[in-house]
């Protein structure tokens, strides 16, 4: 606690306070969003989620009334008392968050002797609540809040009454309800009550804790175990203001290439040449549409990065050339240890110029992963960085077309690296603890800047392990999920509030990473998969083969029907995709982002929206054939028939194994392209647009899909206008800078 107030001062948007036990800062970033800060360990931010300042010329005023600071601008006030409590109002004078001011009163834990017994019969048991955390902010709970973000923590949409960890884990286990860590730490949370809508950004890299009521209803925190109490409060009128205000502080998703946005085929492992040759050839046999086939760790010579296993793989490069051919774009697994071997040039290399993390004693840290005894670079060091960007020029040289980070939460196979592990700060040191969760985050941003640098189109990565802010260099998955239908039931919440907490390219292992996928699991997973914003199967080796074809002609059928209606949308996804790079809007939405006035968008974890006009309900549960489907306010129509539906109420659609029910709000418009077998198989010179009754306008974006010509005006922007029952809509071409379709069709 900070104590008394003694003395404050303004430098500009800044206010300056002068504690009995310390110093701390309020900052207006813009009118929308505050930095509260307490430079307990550091005074500086030294944050790797924000780049660039983000302070706009804000108006800010600062008066004082009975001991009160408060810092005004047009939209936000912070009312700063003794210990640093803040609270914050609305601009009508709402408060909106307040900070609680009584004593943490935490559940009773169970005795040694219940623990100790609860032990012995090999139940886990935790001390948690034993210790304090050092950086603390607790919020008063009103009881009407709902939380919702914090990246890709399972179990359901609202989190309250939940209790998470920031800390990136890879867990073998199977993911459950109650798993308090996985891959990311984004320790974003947005809080919907019944006086308004905010987030609060927490940015601190170490281990830190966010509890939702679960410890006391009264109230909900975050904490962390060490750094600065670092946090952003971002207003806003509604939630998608709130998401856009988050992302305009840690940036957008920039707009992928076209070809990222189509079916992605993976296995660990495809052992060998022949075993991707074989892959290739049954998809084009079979038509199933496909762009990319991703190489897992057994094209390395040895799982040595940046090397090739000719043995197994042919010359290098060979049959990446050899199914480009047909179409087939190529992604390399890349895991961040580096084998010990000496002779071995990324091992001298990185010994030669001090590149990798060292112990406390100064000796480089050894652990064990894939290629047995492995060294870990030190992503925080510039030259690192630029090292390991430089290195993309092998994979881009062999017809790479992206970069798949894994393993770089880090994982390890002898323990987690000690926390005393010595690693660097861009200009300091610093240890494991600081900059584990922000490990992968760096590691992504070293190969999009090489990936750019050496390709020249739009980088795409995809990584396991990130940390807010990540989604300026990466894709990202939900890692090794399994073949479960309580996985898939996940998937939905999942995809949901990582794209509300910034990262908008998401998804999931199609058909489960671990055990055995049932054909009536991958045709339900196949039907969120080609809504997710990255569409993967992915199966782990010791599994069976869930390749389409690997299953019963039915399944391979209804996998085909669902793969051929994303390439259908293609144009849909990547308008969404356009827009999420200007506004840091998600491609894959709940409800309750765009119907938060709603009650029974709040815990609505079964569908989800694809933009704001494609409603999507899929089978979620074994052995359903028919889907109760909750429709907001507004006519609704089904994709398919048109049939219309009112909303504010729930329906019992009929859900065979091959559908999955889609509605389309009232005045929607969704374009489409013909089917192609891939990207860029022939080009798309005529656009479909589908028109749904109703009064609605459309903007439409066209560019080459491939690089960044766009950013300097070489695209085009089409704005449709529909009205009523109209079987077409205008159109009207508010820019032209690429070649125009040849044909605009109505449907």
């Amino acid at each position: 606690m900070l104590g008394k107030k003694l003395s404050y001062q303004i430098n500009g948007s800044t206010v300056e306070f002068e504690f009995e036990h310390g110093t701390a800062y309020v900052t207006a970033v813009t009118d929308t969003i505050m930095n509260v800060f307490v430079p307990y360990q550091s005074k500086d931010h030294r944050s790797k989620a924000i780049e660039g300042d983000k302070r706009q010329n804000v108006s800010v005023k600062v008066s004082e009334e009975n001991g009160a600071v408060q810092i005004k601008t047009d939209k936000l006030t912070a009312e700063v008392h003794d210990d640093f409590h803040i609270d914050f109002y609305k601009e009508d004078g709402t408060l909106l968050c307040e900070d609680f001011r009584g004593e943490r009163k935490k559940k009773a834990r169970l005795s040694d002797e219940a623990l100790a017994t609860l032990e012995s019969e090999g139940h886990a048991v935790s001390a948690d609540g034993e210790k304090e955390d050092p950086v603390m902010v607790i919020k008063k709970m009103d009881g009407d809040e709902k939380f919702y973000g914090l990246g890709d923590k399972t179990g359901v949409l609202n989190k309250r009454n939940y209790e998470y960890e920031n800390w990136n884990s890879d867990l073998p286990q199977a993911h459950t309800d109650d798993f308090k860590a996985l891959y990311k730490s984004i320790p974003f949370l947005i809080t919907l009550k019944k006086t308004g809508v905010f987030g609060m950004f927490f940015d601190n890299t170490y281990r830190s804790h966010v509890n939702l009521g679960k410890e006391n209803d009264a109230y909900y925190y975050y904490s962390a175990e060490n750094g600065n109490l670092d946090y952003y409060f971002i207003s806003g009128e509604k939630m998608t203001d709130i998401v856009e205000g988050y992302t305009y502080l840690t940036g957008r998703t920039p707009l992928p290439q076209l070809w990222t946005l189509g079916h992605h085929q993976s296995r660990w492992g495809y052992l060998s040449a022949e075993d991707i040759r074989r892959v290739a050839h049954k998809y084009r046999e079979l038509q199933i549409p496909c762009d990319t086939i991703h190489f897992d760790i057994d094209y390395m010579d040895g799982y040595r990065v940046f090397t090739w296993n000719e043995k197994d793989f042919g010359a290098p490069g060979g049959i990446i050339k050899e199914i480009a051919e047909d179409g087939f774009k190529v992604v390399c697994i890349i895991d961040p240890g580096v084998k010990l071997d000496p002779g071995y040039a990324k091992y001298d290399e990185g010994i030669a110029n001090d590149y990798f993390a060292k112990t406390p004693e100064g000796e480089v840290y050894v652990n064990e992963v894939w290629p047995g005894e492995a060294v870990y670079p030190d992503f925080g060091k510039p030259d690192v960085r630029k090292w390991w960007a430089d290195n993309q020029k092998f994979l881009v040289d062999l017809g790479v077309r992206g970069t798949w980070n894994d393993m770089n939460e880090p994982a390890s196979f002898r323990g987690e690296l000690p926390q005393d592990v010595v690693f660097t700060d861009e200009d300091q040191k610093t240890d494991h603890a600081a900059m584990h969760n922000v490990y992968g985050h760096l590691m992504s941003k070293a190969t999009y800047e090489g990936l750019r640098e050496n390709d020249k189109r739009r980088p795409f990565v995809i990584t396991r392990a990130c940390y807010a802010g990540t989604q300026k260099y990466s894709t990202v998955w939900t890692g090794d999920n399994q073949s479960l239908w309580a996985h898939l039931r996940m998937a939905v919440p999942q995809l949901c509030n990582l794209g509300m907490s910034g990262i908008a390219f998401a998804g999931t292992d199609v058909g489960g990473f671990g055990a055995d996928c049932t054909p009536e699991l991958m045709c339900r997973w196949v039907q969120v998969g080609a809504f997710s914003p990255l569409f993967r199967n992915h199966s782990s080796v010791g599994s069976t083969y869930q390749e389409p074809w690997q299953f019963d002609e039915k399944t391979l059928r209804i996998y085909r029907k669902f793969v051929e209606l994303r390439y259908q949308l293609l144009p849909y996804l990547y308008d969404l995709f356009h827009e999420c790079e200007l506004t840091g809007l998600p491609v894959m939405r709940p409800l309750v982002l765009h119907y938060e006035n709603d009650p029974e968008t709040w815990n609505l974890n079964g569908e989800f929206l694809v933009g704001e006009n494609l409603l999507v309900a899929p089978v979620l549960e074994q052995g359903e054939t028919k889907k109760i489907v909750y429709l907001p306010e507004g006519t609704w129509y089904d994709y398919e028939t048109k049939k219309p539906y009112q909303g504010k109420q729930y329906y019992m659609v009929d859900a065979p194994l091959d559908t999955c029910p889609m509605f389309v709000k009232e005045g929607g418009m969704i374009p489409t392209y013909e089917l192609a077998q891939y990207v860029g198989e022939k080009p798309y010179d005529t656009l479909k647009m589908r028109i749904y009754p109703g009064d609605g306008t459309y903007l439409h974006y066209q560019d080459n899909g491939e690089d960044f010509a766009y950013r300097d005006g070489a695209y085009n922007e089409y704005m449709f206008t529909h009205k009523g029952n109209e079987k077409e809509a205008s159109v009207q071409m508010n820019k032209e800078g690429y070649t125009k379709y040849k044909n605009i069709l109505f449907e």
